[in-house]
């Protein structure tokens, strides 16, 4: 690159020289890796917001948290085999509440915050596939230190720590990266890339705007893209067909990312920056030059390498005080967690049907 080296230029050089994958046959230089880092980070609320700053030389701007409280009894750690990688389990929150993405937020701030949307992201250890799990927001778990709630009441009762302790414990493996979004940074993101097109399985009119949502093939706005999100009193199931059309969504937000017309419009790609820095908190621990070696790292995955499912249920029941709950398939959920630690839920989510 010669000595006239931009500081963005120096960390993606360094970063790439500790980076094991042997590099592309072809390479497109820093653009791609940078739509790279865009396209699949994305997905789980984190890359957007970090290019942005990578491109933009700002990366501090980015608000971060603690998200690990040492006196919670965490699951251990992953040893991958000499030579391998570990994979990588990313926790994405999205919430309906923009003071949730205050990293000054305490437990005592975010009150009645209960997260919209629970989903863990694991990059395989070869770097090759991403997956995605929805986790229903009302899976009755164990808090530690509460007892038994619904899994979306851990940050309530102790902020981002004890959520992110609380998704490990459920899949007995450690979360090693996290982002809470705002569902307001859809609609931005939606519409920096010309709308979101998206194959609608179910007709249904949102309470959220009024929108209506015919079924087949249609083509998200900004404002029709936060309604389509938040939905969940039009369905007879309630929050399973939600947690399906966040999926849904995510897809089609990601095809249109790795779209031609997207890669090759710079006003795009800075649109989708400023859409979601402002609704973005991700942890202290993703720095920038542990982003820029994850992106190269993930340089050759395509929309066709990222997987979507639901975690295992048994359906809904009621709790001992009357709440209505979400039962957790825990004999399923052992062949999940022994896939979570063995960096394979890609294989785990081909035996599972999608949503």
């Amino acid at each position: 690159m010669g000595e006239n080296l931009t500081e963005f230029e120096k960390m993606l050089s360094e970063a790439s020289e500790e980076s094991q994958n042997t590099p592309p046959k072809k390479s497109h230089g820093l653009r791609n890796t940078v739509i790279v880092i865009v396209a699949i980070l994305a997905l789980v609320g984190v890359g957007a917001g970090i290019v942005y700053a990578l491109v933009n030389s700002a990366y501090s701007e980015i608000e971060r948290v603690e998200t690990v409280d040492p006196t919670l009894e965490r699951p251990a750690a992953v040893e991958p085999p000499p030579g391998k990688k570990a994979p990588i389990n990313v926790l994405l929150l999205g919430s309906d509440s923009r003071d949730t993405t205050d990293a000054n937020a305490t437990a005592e701030d975010l009150g009645g915050f209960r997260s919209d949307a629970i989903m863990v992201a694991q990059v395989s250890p070869d770097r090759k596939h991403v997956t995605v799990m929805s986790v229903m927001r009302d899976n009755w778990v164990e808090i530690q230190g509460h007892g038994e709630a619904k899994i979306n009441a851990a940050v309530a009762f102790g902020g981002i720590p004890l959520a992110v302790n609380t998704v490990e414990n459920f899949i007995d493996a450690r979360i090693d990266h996290v982002a809470l979004v705002d569902f307001d940074s859809f609609k931005g993101l939606t519409d920096a890339v010309g709308g979101v097109t998206i194959d609608n399985p179910i007709a249904f009119t949102s309470h959220h705007g009024s929108f209506a949502f015919p079924q087949g093939k249609i083509t998200l706005t900004g404002e029709e893209a936060l309604g389509f999100v938040r939905e969940r009193y039009a369905f007879d199931d309630g929050d399973y067909q939600r947690a399906r059309n966040q999926q849904i969504y995510l897809k089609g937000l990601l095809s249109q990312m790795l779209s031609k017309e997207t890669l090759t419009n710079p006003g795009k790609i800075t649109g989708t920056f400023d859409a979601l820095k402002p609704y973005l908190i991700v942890d202290k621990e993703l720095t920038l030059p542990t982003a820029v070696s994850l992106g190269l790292d993930l340089r050759e995955i395509r929309k066709d390498d990222i997987t979507f499912f639901t975690s295992p249920t048994l359906g809904t029941g009621t709790s001992g005080d009357g709440q209505s709950i979400v039962l957790p398939d825990w004999t399923e959920i052992e062949v999940l967690r022994a896939a979570m630690r063995d960096g394979t839920l890609d294989h785990y989510a081909s035996t599972r049907q999608a949503g």
